[in-house]
C-alpha cells in the first residue's frame, strides 16, 4: 500500500470523527428538587404548605376521631338496639365515614394544586438560571437528576444554580 492510498483510508476513516472532535458534547446535570428545597424563595414556599398542610391535618384528625368515638358507642349500644335502629346508625356512620374520605381526597388535591403554584414559577425561574449557566459554560445538555444513574461530580451544576437563584434581584 502506498503512503497516499493509507492517508487516503485513514482520512475516510477518520473522517466522520472530524466534526465530533471539533464540536465535543458537553454536558451538566442539576438536581432540580434539591434546588428547590434550598432555595430561598423553596424553602419559603415549603414552609407555607406545610402550615397549610398541618391545619388540614389537624382537621382530618379531628373528624377521624369524631367518627372513632361513633363507632365505640355504636358498637356499645349494638346487642341492645333494634336492628333497624342500628341499620340507621350504621348507615349514618357510613356516610359520615364517606364524606371524611371524599374531604380527604379534596384536601390532598387542593395541597397539590397549591404546590404546583407555589414551585411553578420558583421552577420556571430556575429554567432561565440553567439556560444562561448552560449558555455561558457551552453545555449542550442539562439533565434532571433524576434521569441520571451516574455522574461526575464536577458535571453537577446544582450548587452553582441555587447560588445564581438565591443572589438574583427579585427573588419571591
Amino acid at each position: 500500500m502506498t503512503k497516499l492510498t493509507t492517508c487516503s483510508l485513514l482520512t475516510v476513516l477518520l473522517l466522520p470523527l472530524v466534526p465530533s472532535l471539533a464540536h465535543a458534547e458537553k454536558y451538566a446535570f442539576v438536581d432540580l428538587q434539591r434546588a428547590l428545597e434550598e432555595t430561598d424563595d423553596g424553602k419559603k414556599a415549603k414552609a407555607r404548605l406545610k402550615s397549610d398542610f398541618d391545619r388540614k391535618q389537624k382537621e382530618l384528625d379531628a373528624k377521624q376521631e369524631e367518627l372513632k368515638k361513633i363507632k365505640e358507642e355504636i358498637d356499645k349500644k349494638a346487642q341492645i338496639m333494634k336492628p333497624e335502629a342500628l341499620a340507621k346508625e350504621q348507615r349514618d356512620f357510613q356516610d359520615r365515614f364517606v364524606a371524611l374520605q371524599e374531604t380527604f381526597s379534596r384536601l390532598q388535591r387542593d395541597l397539590a394544586t397549591k404546590e404546583q403554584e407555589a414551585t411553578g414559577g420558583i421552577f420556571k425561574k430556575m429554567q432561565g438560571i440553567v439556560g444562561k449557566i448552560a449558555e455561558r459554560d457551552h453545555f449542550t445538555v442539562v439533565i434532571d437528576r433524576n434521569a441520571v444513574v451516574w455522574g461526575q461530580p464536577s458535571l453537577d451544576i446544582t450548587n452553582e444554580v441555587i447560588r445564581m437563584y438565591n443572589g438574583s434581584a427579585g427573588s419571591k
